[in-house]
């Protein structure tokens, strides 16, 4: 089991960068490919950044390539998002998540079935 909790959440304007971090405990952080998540009002929840277990696989959307960028602390057991140049559209509860994989598995996880989630964090840029 691994629980997560994310903060640094915000109201920024469009334009502005955000940094969003994610504290895991419980089983081995690095044993888990990351990701991050968002969901915007009636939208479904769409992965935007991947990360593998040693940090330097990572996957992007599309539309936050260029913008965001995952990063994971295995000695501290996080791993964050920072977010430049954001929009409007960027919107929505960001959510971290961990994936459960076999020994072999060496990329990013970039499936929506994860399997641990946290709480997520409210991100609201305005125009």
């Amino acid at each position: 089991q691994v629980q997560l909790v994310e903060s640094g959440g915000g109201l920024v304007q469009a334009g502005d960068s955000l940094t969003l971090s994610c504290a895991a405990s419980g089983r081995t952080f690095s044993d888990y490919p990351m990701g991050w998540f968002r969901q915007a009002p009636g939208m479904e929840r769409e992965l935007v950044a991947g990360v593998n277990r040693g940090g330097r696989i990572t996957y992007y959307a599309d539309s936050v390539k260029g913008r965001f960028t995952i990063s994971r602390y295995n000695a501290k057991n996080t791993v964050s998002l920072q977010m430049d140049s954001l929009k409007p559209e960027d919107t929505a509860v960001y959510y971290c998540a961990a994936k459960r994989v076999l020994p072999f598995y060496s990329g990013a996880y970039t499936r929506t079935d994860y399997d641990y989630w946290g709480q997520g964090t409210q991100v609201t840029v305005s125009s």
